[in-house]
């Protein structure tokens, strides 16, 4: 099991949401050629997550730092996880 501790890249999401399966898709690949843990988190798993992002999901956090929403661009993560 993967822990907030290991962790570098962390993929908000929520259920029925086209966004959410490509980015999905995406961070997988980048993580794992690059070796990067991930984990994902469902927005809808709490009020507070909710709350904070909202319409905005998918958002990538990387090392803890939002680095984006809506679309998550492969090399870009790439370039960050090197």
């Amino acid at each position: 099991m993967t822990t907030a501790a290991d962790t570098r890249v962390v993929l908000y999401t929520r259920e029925a949401c086209h966004l959410c399966e490509d980015a999905r898709a995406v961070v997988a690949q980048v993580c794992d050629s690059s070796g990067a843990r991930w984990r994902e988190v469902d927005i809808d798993s709490t009020p507070e997550l909710r709350d904070r992002y909202g319409e905005y999901v998918p958002v990538l956090e990387v090392d803890g730092i939002q680095q984006g929403f809506w679309r998550v661009d492969g090399a870009r993560l790439a370039r960050l996880l090197a």
